[in-house]
């Protein structure tokens, strides 16, 4: 069991300049790092893109208003409990992947 916050995030660039590591160590997070090619490791990728993949299988976005309307919607119906169960995927996807010495997994 670990003790304080352990903050995940990937490696896109807005994430991994100087001052963003530096506010990190000053609040004395650990941070784990992320394997490169890894969507499979973002709960963004692996939870709420998969559901709203679904969410608007066949839908035709025909405008910029369109989208945003069916995104709304998407967002409006999901509760807090849908967020969470995402993140608390994580450390099992993790455990699979240090199994599989770092191998992608879908």
């Amino acid at each position: 069991n670990r003790r304080g916050i352990v903050f995940h995030q990937d490696n896109a660039r807005p994430h991994t300049p100087s001052t963003t590591r530096q506010k990190l160590r000053e609040l004395g997070w650990e941070v784990i790092s992320h394997p490169p090619y890894s969507p499979d490791l973002a709960p963004s990728d692996y939870h709420l893109f998969k559901h709203l993949q679904n969410f608007l299988d066949g839908t035709k976005l025909i405008s910029r208003e369109a989208c945003e309307n069916e995104l709304a919607k998407f967002f409006t119906n999901r509760d807090e409990d849908f967020f969470n169960r995402g993140i608390m995927k994580l450390p099992s996807k993790w455990t699979k992947v240090i199994e599989q010495n770092g191998a992608y997994l879908i």
